[in-house]
């Protein structure tokens, strides 16, 4: 990511931090009208896995930039997807229902620039996860 993108991404987060309960709630509700299937894969109460979301969000935003620091987090996520059977395909439902999210909390100020930058973030940290459920090591270690 460029430093323009990192600064695009982290200044419109700190707008969507006083709405992020509500982001949250719009972010499940899009995803699971996208794909519905994804919804028995969400076990605790939503509201609980709304905050969750949201605060692993605002570490990924913080630490952009410094991966080296993300890196061993966002593996660990990636693996606890794996567990829960979420596939490489369903990271691109997540960033259809994420940037959706993004839009409709941030109306006008989500400009092309902005969705770009979110956009290279999200595949970024996307791809970080995927490999980390991929990794034939961490595959032998579960099954």
């Amino acid at each position: 990511m460029t430093p323009e993108q990192i600064a695009l991404v982290q200044n419109s987060w700190k707008k969507i931090v006083p709405f992020k309960d509500m982001a949250a709630v719009l972010f499940y509700g899009r995803l699971f009208e996208l794909n519905p299937s994804l919804k028995p894969l969400f076990g605790k109460p939503m509201d609980l896995q709304g905050r969750k979301l949201m605060a692993m969000i605002g570490t990924a935003v913080g630490c952009l930039g410094r991966m080296h620091e993300l890196s061993p987090g966002m593996d660990g996520i990636g693996q606890r997807h794996a567990v829960y059977c979420l596939k490489d395909e369903h990271y691109e439902t997540v960033a259809q229902a994420f940037l959706w999210t993004l839009e409709q909390t941030l109306d006008t100020d989500f400009t092309l620039e902005v969705r770009e930058a979110w956009t290279v973030a999200y595949t970024t940290l996307a791809n970080v996860m995927k490999d980390a459920s991929n990794d034939p090591a961490f595959s032998l270690a579960v099954a």
